[in-house]
């Protein structure tokens, strides 16, 4: 597996060229309101990369509505780009989702997908960057 700090820019890097939601949620393990996230609702063919170290992430044939307002994905576009985190706070457990190259917070991970693996990737759109292809 990639050391996080391999791909990762510094912290005044990652500010100048992030907005503050980005920031908020990449690197304080935010998480933006449903809906209103750039690809929710993205239906394009294309690959979805992390915003702060452009690693490859989820494929669109990936994706899927799962009516919450985020992007979704049932698979990683391959094993291990993405970190799973067990994490307790308000109260939960969940497991938390974050870049296995430059350990940015993405979202997290529930076991109630609709497709073979069972698996929702619950992501920030924020935690986000769509290349269509």
């Amino acid at each position: 597996m990639t050391n996080p700090t391999d791909r990762r820019p510094s912290d005044d890097e990652i500010r100048n060229r992030l907005t503050r939601l980005q920031y908020h949620v990449t690197q304080k393990a935010g998480t933006e309101r449903a809906f209103p996230g750039e690809y929710w609702d993205t239906k394009d063919a294309g690959v979805y990369r992390c915003v702060v170290c452009d690693t490859e992430l989820f494929d669109s044939d990936a994706k899927f509505d799962s009516g919450t307002g985020w992007p979704s994905f049932d698979r990683e576009i391959t094993d291990g780009c993405v970190t799973r985190i067990e994490e307790r706070s308000f109260g939960m457990v969940r497991t938390e989702a974050r870049c296995a190259a430059c350990n940015a917070h993405l979202g997290h991970v529930v076991p109630d997908g609709p497709t073979a693996t069972g698996e929702r990737y619950c992501m920030n759109s924020a935690a986000l960057r769509f290349e269509k292809q």
